[in-house]
């Protein structure tokens, strides 16, 4: 069962700044900035991790963040949408803000790790909101995507509705935020729960993460493949046979 996650707005009145260019999904410095920053707060916590992996860029996670970006809707995707298989769903952490010139990649991601002090880890519990930041550091979401979408009409749902603003929207995979459990584990030393190298407190390697990386990473492309390999054989033995969907 997944705890939904809280959302978070940063509200800065300023009527004399310009629009910001927000950056495209595709764009490395971009990615870069995003990744380094989960990264730095991944490898940063207390009391150390044994499990947590190094998080990576997914380009399907940005592309299924900046569908829900484009909205400029203030409020988390339906649960389907989310949901990749029967065992596999996303996580998702919003940020929203105006004018659109404060908002900062480094600066939304900070403020959903700033809520750690929320956050108490022997009781697994929060004291205020911290599920951005259990998200975060939730060892096993070794994927991320995220997005920048302008909203010149406003982000509904906010107190800043009528006005340009900006939502950024982080996609994860696996989803963490599962009730009941821990974000990581803290038994042992840094890495000690995870195959492969060590680099700066993660484990570089995330290939030891169960059957949903191998749902991913494996099986996915494997049926691919094959689905493309029937394909050419009905076409060549049974050119006479049209499939209709």
């Amino acid at each position: 069962m997944m705890v939904g996650m809280l959302l978070w707005a940063w509200i800065l009145l300023d009527s004399g700044a310009c629009s910001a260019s927000l950056p495209d999904i595709t764009d490395r410095k971009f990615i870069d900035e995003c990744v380094r920053e989960h990264n730095k707060a991944r490898s940063s916590v207390s009391p150390t991790a044994s499990n947590m992996q190094h998080m990576i860029w997914d380009e399907g996670l940005a592309i299924t963040a900046r569908e829900w970006a484009n909205k400029c809707l203030f409020e988390h995707s339906p649960k389907e949408v989310r949901r990749v298989n029967q065992t596999f769903s996303l996580g998702e952490n919003i940020w929203a803000g105006f004018p659109p010139s404060i908002y900062d990649a480094t600066r939304a991601i900070k403020g959903w790790v700033d809520e750690k002090q929320h956050y108490d880890f022997n009781g697994n519990q929060c004291t205020s909101v911290c599920g951005h930041y259990t998200q975060v550091v939730w060892a096993n979401s070794f994927m991320v995507g995220c997005a920048a979408q302008l909203c010149p009409n406003g982000v509904q749902s906010t107190d800043f509705a009528d006005k340009e603003g900006v939502i950024f929207v982080c996609t994860y995979g696996p989803a963490g935020n599962v009730n009941g459990r821990q974000p990581y584990e803290s038994q042992g030393a840094a890495c000690s729960g995870c195959k492969g190298a060590c680099v700066d407190n993660l484990c570089s390697a995330n290939w030891n993460g169960g059957s949903d990386y191998v749902s991913i990473l494996v099986v996915r492309p494997i049926a691919l493949i094959f689905t493309f390999i029937t394909a050419y054989g009905v076409k060549h033995f049974y050119p006479d046979i049209f499939c209709y969907e």
